[in-house]
């Protein structure tokens, strides 16, 4: 176990759990503080309703986003990060201390309540889309302790609130929640500065990803094909559902007019502004930082960290994090004048896409009459396998069918198909045809898709009342049967 005074140079690869510690129902199934309970209230959301997680290098960030009433994200809180390792750019290879860059899918089996790091959930490195690209990696994770080696690092108090964010999502059906992580926030300002940076072409990829969820607030559909990302893609008219292969050419498919017509705009804005930064000479960061990772400025007043130097140049921060668990948020500083300049030019406006409708409340007269306790049922969710290596996301999954949303069971049988979902060793994974002979870029020649000439979009229409419901976007569960679950924590 890690040192609680020093955060040393280890030469271990990826952040791996021990797995030998007993678990540790305190952790585990720690209510959601108050003062977070009633920011989830406030902001129209439910306690049980869907997650997503954005993290940021550069601004050493963690955003958790939260779907409220209305079916959309909003976002409930940032997180200062309190260690992440390497420097900006994907992770490649095994013990090369970058932390991921990326889409990730976060399942039950991911959750790891007896981390030797606190809490932890595993990313899922390598994905479709890194196992395309021949990137090797494992055990790479967002968890507690404040210590990477390839990691994002929070700290105990703060992983304890975004663990237990996870868990009630997943009782409240939410089948994985998704992880954005990017190496900066995808602004113009930023990409601007960053031009010059031999990463760029693979930050533009996936800041497609960015502004698809930008201009929806929902979870983008992520598949991969051609050793490439693309999102929110289906079939020709609507037809589900299409098979991406990670290295074959990529099948016929179209995205939803009116989500095309909404990224469509926004890059076509986004280009303008980059172009007029560059034009301005915005000057260009180093390619390399030579240090290795990065801390949030809440951390670094209050750590105190002393930098060394290691035997590859880089610059290490080592700190004292007797007192880390003390920083969980903190006020956001105001805006550079480049960065404010360039959001002022910068109007989003969000797609109309049809939303699901609310999932109605299970009657009282459904529910069982004798159940286990709350902390039985998080046992065992959590136990079955926990202390295994946690499996990688598959991609297949993202292409099937929505389909209606199913009458709200009891919690016992959630749990219990939860159960069932944990104790499975083998991930599905989709058969990957031989790659093309074409270079590994992430500008490949664009597939034939009906919204590549996307036009310009006339004003959006008002949402859709057909009920339709567009993948990733899931119902927001009442959370009115739940409450009877804290008081054994009262």
């Amino acid at each position: 176990m890690i040192s609680a005074a020093l955060l040393g140079a280890v030469t271990l690869p990826g952040c791996k759990s021990d797995g030998n510690m007993p678990y540790t129902a305190g952790k585990a199934t720690a209510p959601i503080p108050p003062k977070l309970l009633a920011d989830i209230s406030d902001k129209n959301m439910e306690v049980s309703s869907p997650i997503l997680v954005r993290v940021f290098k550069t601004e050493s960030e963690l955003e958790v986003w939260k779907q409220d009433r209305t079916g959309r994200y909003a976002l409930l809180k940032t997180y200062p990060i309190c260690k992440w390792s390497g420097d900006l750019g994907p992770k490649v290879r095994e013990g090369d201390r970058q932390a991921p860059e990326g889409f990730y899918n976060i399942t039950p089996a991911q959750m790891n309540p007896n981390s030797q790091f606190y809490l932890a959930f595993n990313l899922g490195y390598p994905n479709a889309f890194d196992r395309a690209h021949d990137r090797t990696g494992a055990h790479l994770m967002v968890h507690g302790d404040c210590s990477s080696r390839g990691c994002y690092a929070m700290s105990d108090e703060q992983i304890l609130e975004i663990f237990a964010l996870g868990r009630e999502s997943f009782f409240g059906g939410q089948k994985s929640f998704q992880v954005q992580a990017y190496p900066f926030r995808m602004t113009p300002a930023n990409m601007a500065k960053h031009r010059n940076n031999p990463n760029i072409p693979f930050w533009r990829m996936i800041k497609e990803g960015y502004d698809h969820f930008e201009v929806t607030r929902l979870e983008p559909k992520v598949d991969v094909c051609e050793r490439r990302y693309v999102f929110n893609a289906q079939g020709p008219g609507g037809v589900q559902p299409v098979n991406f292969s990670p290295r074959a050419q990529c099948p016929v498919y179209e995205v939803p007019q009116e989500i095309a017509s909404a990224v469509y705009n926004k890059q076509r804005n986004d280009e303008l502004q980059f172009a007029q930064l560059a034009s301005r000479g915005t000057p260009v960061a180093p390619i390399r930082s030579g240090r290795d990772g990065g801390m949030h400025p809440t951390f670094v007043a209050k750590l105190q960290p002393r930098e060394i130097v290691d035997e590859r140049g880089n610059v290490k921060l080592v700190v004292d994090r007797s007192n880390q668990g003390s920083i969980v948020a903190y006020n956001a500083p105001a805006e550079t004048d480049i960065t404010s300049s360039a959001r002022a030019l910068e109007p989003v406006r969000t797609a109309s896409v049809p939303l699901p409708s609310a999932a109605p409340q299970a009657l009282a007269a459904e529910r069982p009459s004798a159940e286990p306790s709350f902390t039985e049922k998080l046992g065992n969710f959590f136990r079955s396998g926990s202390t295994k290596p946690d499996p990688a996301p598959t991609q297949a999954a993202a292409a099937a069918p929505q389909p209606p949303a199913p009458k709200r069971e009891s919690i016992k049988s959630r749990v219990s198909k939860m159960v069932g979902l944990r104790g499975s060793s083998t991930p599905q994974t989709t058969a990957e045809a031989p790659a093309p002979n074409q270079p590994a870029t992430a500008r490949s020649s664009a597939p034939k898709v009906k919204t590549a000439e996307a036009p310009v979009a006339p004003p959006a229409p008002a949402p859709s009342q057909s009920g339709g419901m567009m993948s990733g976007a899931q119902p927001a569960p009442s959370s009115s049967n739940f409450d009877n679950r804290w008081s054994a924590f009262r």
